[in-house]
């Protein structure tokens, strides 16, 4: 931290030399500062760490938008496409050119902050995925059961921002570009950005073999942000790896994506199929996706290192409409205005209203075997559309052979 600037007091008259003073000097005022004083960047890099860190971000790093890492990305993301990795994910073909030089996104910015927001409202059993323990409830991944971070995250980052210009009359002396106009854009998962890489790159954790970030003191329950800005701040350092051995994550995985360590077959995941997949979802993953209808949290609840993860400090994290604890059958019974009311302002609105049902109908198809869950599926045949009607009768299916009933 900064060390505020210091004053010189007057001394006591209890402490004075009793010596006569003829002529005594009139008394001068004693102007105190509360300004922290910055004699190094690394000392404006830990204030804004501070005031990231009082904003509810759990940590921030700092990255030049011309770091290497960029170009090496790229080509590493051609090696993934070429693969078909991408599933219908086509936007990852574009702006190649802004992904490898982030600096065209933002005119005149220099430096990225990358930061994390700790996102868990109640603390998982450490090396387990107890989500399989409850088969007919609807499993919605933790970051999507409150409101939806992206706008919290971009509110917030802003807010540093202003705060990062207030100072710029205190760093002019540094030669880091304080004397200029400031120049900022956050970004949140908004923007063709190596979110993850950088935020690894910073210092905020490294890679795990589930591709995702992970660090010592807090797991990966988290999710991560940007803000570009005019500032020329050095960059941090990368801390070391930490996956040793480990393949709990690869080995979990209900529907083997995770291909080899480190490489993720997008177009296999349960958080792609259930988000972000359009459509039928192929009979061989069904099973597999169990009663998961938005994400799928099981490698990082597997992972030994979150065991170490923190709860969040940001309230739009709460969970709404009991997303936490909700019955695939409740669920099925929303209509579609009431899954626009429920969703507003929520990453469940991503997958929309008939892929949800999907979704749903599949957790149906995987749940404990029961007539009033047929009869349900039953009610919504041919109220939308063939693909949701193909779902139905898979679970149909599914429900009546282990009950041992016919299915008409």
């Amino acid at each position: 931290m900064n060390n505020p600037s210091k004053a010189n007091f007057p001394v006591p008259l209890s402490q004075q030399k009793t010596s006569p003073e003829p002529n005594p000097a009139p008394e001068k005022k004693i102007t105190v500062s509360n300004s922290p004083t910055f004699a190094t960047t690394a000392e404006v890099k830990q204030w804004i760490k501070a005031q990231a860190q009082s904003l509810g971000f759990a940590d921030c790093g700092f990255l030049s938008v011309h770091h290497p890492l960029f170009t090496q990305q790229i080509e590493q993301l051609q090696r993934w496409l070429d693969k078909g990795y991408e599933g219908q994910l086509q936007f990852m073909h574009n702006n190649h050119h802004l992904r490898a030089h982030p600096a065209q996104l933002v005119e005149g910015a220099k430096t990225i902050i990358s930061v994390r927001m700790d996102y868990l409202t109640q603390t998982p059993t450490p090396r387990a995925v107890t989500d399989d323990d409850h088969p007919n409830q609807g499993i919605i991944a933790r970051y999507a059961r409150g409101r939806d971070y992206h706008k919290t995250m971009r509110s917030r980052l802003k807010q540093l921002a202003l705060k990062i210009e207030a100072m710029l009359a205190e760093w002019q002396h540094l030669d880091i570009g304080a004397e200029a106009e400031f120049i900022f854009r956050p970004f949140s998962d908004s923007a063709p950005i190596f979110e993850r890489p950088i935020a690894d790159a910073a210092g905020l954790g490294w890679t795990g073999k589930h591709t995702l970030l992970l660090n010592k003191q807090a797991g990966s329950f988290f999710v991560l942000g940007e803000l570009f800005m005019s500032l020329e701040l050095p960059d941090d350092e990368p801390v070391k790896e930490h996956c040793g051995s480990c393949s709990a994550c690869i080995d979990i995985c209900p529907t083997q994506a995770i291909v080899a360590p480190y490489e993720l077959n997008a177009s296999a995941c349960i958080s792609y199929l259930t988000i972000e997949h359009d459509g039928i979802i192929d009979t061989k993953y069904r099973r597999a996706i169990g009663n998961r209808v938005f994400g799928c949290d099981d490698c990082q609840l597997i992972c030994p290192w979150n065991r170490y993860a923190n709860l969040t400090t940001v309230e739009d994290f709460t969970p709404r409409h009991q997303l936490d604890n909700s019955s695939l059958l409740e669920l099925w019974q929303w209509q579609e205005a009431e899954f626009m009311k429920k969703t507003e302002g929520s990453p469940l609105r991503r997958t929309g209203y008939v892929n949800f049902l999907r979704n749903i109908a599949i957790g149906l198809g995987n749940a404990n075997p029961s007539i009033e869950i047929v009869t349900h599926l039953r009610s919504k045949l041919g109220l939308h559309n063939d693909m949701l009607d193909e779902h139905i009768n898979w679970a149909l299916t599914e429900q009546t052979e282990k009950l041992n009933i016919d299915n008409r």
